[in-house]
């Protein structure tokens, strides 16, 4: 009987964070959550820490700023996963810190779940989060940590935000009157839901296929031009394009993947049932 890797979430109560919690467990792993000891007690967050409780999540207490408390977490586990955001994405140089002390970890994958962002050509306000996240790759390689970069693309979730956004509205569906098209809207993008970001996210943690790869995860049927997207539309809903504006930046990077250094997640793991964006939009126009 196969014994599964211990894995422990940072940021598990985030964004992608509470689905790539809610995946470790169901498959199987001994799952750990690091957490303060207020998210715990936060009514904004009682729902998301209950679910995990259901899941038999261990709650490990702890903060990237406190290095004892990483470096005692971190020695619990055999595979690290970091999913914060926003300013803490520079902070991973912690948990770095607190792997290379621990010095049992068999892989770690940094908060990427974006572009390949040695490979993309981003603009402001991206560029520089990009660059902050090419540095933690940089300083994980330096330390000699065996590591896996996950390359998601777009999350489905903003591509509700995304169309309403360029049609000057905000709503949880997409727009029914008018979409502004940014560009000449053939740059292909690639949206995979969260649920299966998550669901590969943990199959590459601790397959040895993936050791210090990237893991690309480019569903053939939700890698699209916006011009594709907004036809299926059309065809569903009678959506009106509106006026042309400036360059998409979010475009998906034209490049090979290599098995030098990179895998593609649908082909690794045929066996994920994906969500086609199909099967995801169909949901607003039968609402």
């Amino acid at each position: 009987m196969d014994v599964k890797s211990k894995i422990l979430i940072i940021g598990g109560t985030g964004n992608i964070g509470k689905y790539l919690v809610e995946a470790s467990a169901k498959a199987g792993h001994p799952t750990f959550a690091l957490v303060r000891e207020s998210t715990i007690s936060d009514p904004k967050r009682a729902a998301i820490i209950e679910s995990f409780k259901s899941l038999g999540v261990i709650f490990l207490h702890g903060d990237l700023h406190n290095h004892q408390q990483l470096v005692n977490a971190i020695k619990q586990v055999d595979i690290v996963i970091s999913a914060v955001g926003g300013d803490l994405v520079a902070h991973q140089v912690k948990i770095i810190e607190a792997i290379k002390e621990a010095g049992n970890i068999k892989r770690f994958l940094p908060s990427e779940f974006g572009v390949d962002v040695d490979r993309a050509h981003a603009v402001e306000p991206a560029a520089s989060l990009n660059r902050t996240k090419v540095e933690i790759r940089r300083a994980i390689e330096a330390e000699g940590i065996p590591y896996t970069y996950l390359v998601s693309n777009g999350f489905a979730g903003y591509l509700n935000y995304i169309l309403n956004n360029f049609g000057d509205s905000f709503s949880a569906s997409p727009p029914r009157d008018k979409i502004v098209i940014l560009g000449d809207g053939n740059p292909k993008v690639v949206f995979t839901k969260e649920e299966d970001i998550a669901a590969y996210t943990i199959k590459a943690a601790d397959d040895p296929r993936t050791l210090n790869k990237s893991v690309y995860i480019t569903p053939p049927a939700n890698t699209l031009s916006y011009n594709e997207i907004v036809s299926w539309c059309d065809s569903a809903e009678s959506i009106r394009r509106g006026d042309v504006s400036a360059d998409f930046s979010a475009k998906i990077a034209n490049f090979e993947i290599k098995a030098s250094f990179g895998m593609e997640a649908t082909e690794l793991y045929p066996d994920v049932k994906y969500t086609t964006l199909d099967e995801y939009l169909i949901q607003f126009v039968s609402n």
